[in-house]
């Protein structure tokens, strides 16, 4: 049996910019878990962090797993709409001016080993996504391991810094303050510097503070962990702040199940059990969990297959159940061919693009620091025969440039955005104008590394067009594929230029300006305009839609004209289960496939597990 869904431009327009033979499912309990139920999903990337709120962690591959063990306030549906998850908490609104907000644990929430989760681990979150108790100007960017993006051992034991890429003008960063908490442990209250759009979306889910704190300060007890986390912060103690911001950074950070099994204490409805390094991580539904999205499956089995086919082949054989590779032609081949499977394809709120680095290149003379070396490269990348070549053979008319670096085709403001700004010059290849442009930069090294996953098939033929395409203007491509690619995004000096694709994560209008703010989490290639900057601050305060698609289109020609890179296209989406899985259903958003797992179920006869 087969489902076709196609989802088009227009569908994604509001998306805004950004993971053998068994036993029998036997008796469903009072919850709806179905004992010894277990299934298995294919990703293509493996888990390396439990953190995904730093500039290491922030993947996909790790967010989709962190999804379904860190519980939070509120999450979105695959309408898209935001929905609040009221079992674990609630926000109130409490002020517009200024901006006052409180969150509250529920109470009776837990982390998995018997912890309740409270007003400690929401302070924690607030100091790491805020950054207001950092030590000033501190810069990390000497103390990163250009070989695996994570921090060395020669980072400053003695300076308070979260790496969550907070800026004082967007988000947590607004709150400058210490909240104030309540008096029974489970409320904090934040009070805004200033108004901001997207509030509601600014405070993620917490990381158990007193799991930090056992490792960070060195204390046995529980409640004594969380109370040291509570006194540093509130009396801003900088001795204390220091270990807590590095274990926060780094001590969730792990490529196999952890000798320490605290570090996998969780507070959603799963909860990791084990783990092997490039093969598979498995989630057990958490005993602890009391929330409203209690899992039906015991056991889901995350395996990771890179190679496409060869997650069809696994999905053929029974050792998977559900799989959501990279979309190719041959993918779409390959599964037309099976039977008892359903089919779901269409596109994602992904888009492939091409960054420049302006500043920490691999390049000995910093070549994308040029704007003429910047426009030069720009000139070769060969759009349009990437999209033919590689996408239109699977969604066919729906296989389109993307010409923006902000909107969506077909959103609202996209086409206007594209009059204005100058993509149309990059979408057919100009060798001799790079050529030109080229010489008159006076770069004499015109090496260029560009870094992307070394074991996905569609980036090594993206890699091979681009590098036979830029050779030919006089620039020397050379390869930094890793399949390490996503922990070594940002790491100065690990590489010129990168291929790789942003997933949205929600639909707020500030989701994609960390990317081009300066210092923001997500701007990974040390772009910097202070027109910019400015836009980004005035979008964080401005609630008027017109004036919002009037200042990004703004933004995205300032980008354009400041040679940032190139945007491909939006990712053609597939995802293919067995017929034994019912309740999958994606989303455009992350984590698409895993965004209501908890609804999933089995219908009798084997399960597969890890």
């Amino acid at each position: 049996m087969k489902i076709s869904r196609f989802l088009t431009a227009a569908a994604i327009a509001g998306v805004g910019a950004l993971v053998i033979s068994g036993c029998t499912p036997s008796a469903e309990d009072d919850s709806g878990l179905i004992e010894g139920s277990a299934i298995s999903v294919a990703w293509n990337q493996a888990f390396y962090s439990m953190n995904g709120f730093t500039s290491y962690g922030n993947a996909t591959a790790n967010n989709n797993i962190n999804y379904l063990v860190l519980d939070g306030f509120n999450y979105y549906d695959n309408t898209p709409a935001l929905v609040k998850n009221t079992s674990f908490g609630t926000y109130e609104l409490v002020s517009e001016d200024p901006l006052t907000v409180t969150y509250t644990i529920n109470e009776g929430v837990k982390w998995s080993d018997g912890t309740a989760v409270d007003a400690a681990d929401l302070l924690l979150n607030w100091a790491a996504l805020s950054r207001a108790l950092d030590t000033p100007d501190f810069d990390p960017a000497d103390f990163t391991d250009p070989e695996t993006g994570e921090f060395t051992d020669a980072f400053p034991t003695d300076v308070v810094y979260f790496d969550s890429g907070a800026t004082p003008d967007a988000g947590l960063g607004l709150v400058s303050q210490t909240p104030e908490v309540s008096e029974d442990g489970r409320s904090i209250t934040m009070v805004y510097d200033a108004p901001f759009v997207d509030w509601e979306l600014s405070f993620s889910s917490p990381l158990p503070a007193h799991v930090v704190a056992k490792n960070a300060l060195g204390i046995t007890d529980n409640a004594e962990a969380k109370q040291a986390v509570l006194d540093a912060i509130q009396n801003d103690d900088a001795a204390a702040l220091a270990p807590i911001s590095s274990f926060w950074n780094s001590g969730f950070n792990f490529t196999s199940m952890p000798s320490d099994t605290e570090l996998v204490t969780a507070s959603g409805p799963y909860m990791i059990t084990d783990f092997v390094a490039d093969q598979y991580i498995t989630l057990k539904a958490n005993p602890e969990y009391t929330g409203e999205n209690k899992p039906t499956i015991e056991e889901i089995t995350i395996r990771f297959i890179p190679d496409p086919l060869a997650a069809v082949q696994a999905l053929q054989n029974g050792e998977v159940d559900i799989i959501s590779p990279q979309a190719t032609a041959d993918i779409k081949t390959a599964l037309d061919g099976l039977d008892g499977v359903t089919v779901l394809t269409g596109l994602e709120g992904t888009y492939e693009h091409v960054d420049l680095q302006f500043e920490n290149g691999r390049n000995p003379e910093n070549i994308f620091s040029n704007p003429l070396a910047r426009e030069a490269f720009m000139k070769t990348i060969p759009r349009q025969e990437i999209v033919d070549t590689l996408i239109k053979p699977i969604i066919g008319d729906d296989a389109i440039l993307r010409n923006s670096q902000l909107f969506v085709p077909g959103a609202e403001g996209y086409d206007e955005s594209v009059a204005n700004n100058t993509s149309l010059d990059y979408e057919q290849v100009d060798i001799e104008g790079a050529k030109a442009l080229l010489a008159e930069s006076g770069v004499t090294n015109t090496d260029v590394c560009i870094l992307y996953a070394a074991n996905n098939p569609r980036r090594v033929n993206e890699f091979a067009l681009i590098q036979q395409s830029a050779n030919q203007a006089g620039f020397n491509v050379t390869d930094c594929g890793s399949t390490e690619w996503g922990g070594l995004l940002g790491t100065p000096g690990a590489y010129d230029a990168s291929l790789f694709g942003w997933q949205s994560t929600s639909l707020g209008v500030t989701n994609s300006l960390p990317t081009f703010q300066t210092g923001g989490i997500n701007n990974l290639n040390f772009y910097s305009n202070a027109q910019v900057d400015d836009l980004v601050a005035q979008l964080n305060v401005t609630f008027d839609k017109a004036e919002q698609i009037t200042m990004l289109q703004e933004m995205d020609k300032l980008l354009w004209e400041d040679f940032y890179g190139v945007t491909i296209f939006q990712f053609p989406s597939v995802t293919a289960y067995s017929d034994r899985v019912q309740g999958v259903d994606p989303s455009i958003l992350a984590p698409t496939i895993f965004w209501n797992a908890w609804d999933w179920t089995v219908t009798s006869g084997e399960s597969t597990e890890g």
